[in-house]
């Protein structure tokens, strides 16, 4: 909260978090990058949790060409396409320190629930009813993206330090994506939601925002932490993530 008081004195533009946002996504997959190709290893990686984000990736940028081209379809491309190489790497060069045993989140634990809701609850606008369910799924399948690199790093107990700042650009990410919805709604009062339609939508996308942010709280807390104390290595207590 006093980091939400804080960026809406600072940032006059609030849609510049959603930028903002992108950035810190790009700059996490830079370091991904990085790992894989200099260190050879995608050891303590997620490929589920990139499988979900290309999906996710994919379904928001269809939507963006179908119903509204703008600078996010961009940024989401340039996403997309670091995320799929982030894929090809772990899947095809870099398979034998993928830790699959590890990895063993069941991604129709997400998929099915986030489809399902997608169907009953989705935008009210003059848009194709695919493109709005399509819309709402993508919304949705982003908010709990991660929690397949979490149950890896729950399992594991041990971050390596590009993991760590992997995740933690993520956290970032998301938490300035939501600061951007919180704010944009403040500064409308309220009007923003009423401009996204009507029914359960609008509050669905904002604790969408939200979620995501908590889901990835506890980890930013111990990284802070571990940076702070000067540790290389992540050490997660038990039942942090």
């Amino acid at each position: 909260m006093a980091a939400l008081v804080f960026i809406r004195f600072i940032v006059h533009d609030h849609d510049n978090l959603f930028v903002a946002a992108e950035a810190a996504h790009a700059l996490g997959l830079g370091v991904l990058i990085y790992k894989l190709t200099k260190e050879k290893t995608c050891a303590g990686l997620s490929l589920k949790s990139q499988d979900l984000t290309a999906l996710f990736l994919a379904v928001r940028l269809y939507c963006s060409f179908v119903m509204e081209y703008d600078i996010h379809t961009i940024l989401d491309t340039a996403t997309l396409a670091a995320t799929l190489f982030v894929i090809y790497m772990i899947r095809f060069k870099l398979r034998s320190t993928y830790m699959l045993d590890k990895d063993n989140f069941a991604l129709y634990y997400v998929v099915l629930p986030c489809a399902g809701l997608a169907l009953l609850v989705h935008p009210s606008t003059s848009h194709n009813i695919i493109n709005r369910i399509s819309w709402a799924f993508c919304v949705y399948l982003e908010a709990v993206s991660v929690l397949p690199q979490l149950r890896l790093m729950q399992n594991t107990k041990i971050v390596e330090p590009f993991t760590a700042h992997y995740v933690f650009a993520l956290g970032v990410a998301r938490f300035l994506s939501c600061a951007h919805w919180v704010l944009q709604v403040l500064d409308t009062r309220g009007r923003l939601l009423t401009a996204l339609g009507y029914g359960l939508w609008p509050s669905m996308v904002l604790l969408s925002e939200i979620v995501q942010t908590f889901i990835l709280a506890d980890f930013c807390y111990y990284y802070v932490k571990s940076v702070f104390g000067g540790q290389l290595v992540l050490r997660l207590p038990s039942g942090v993530v």
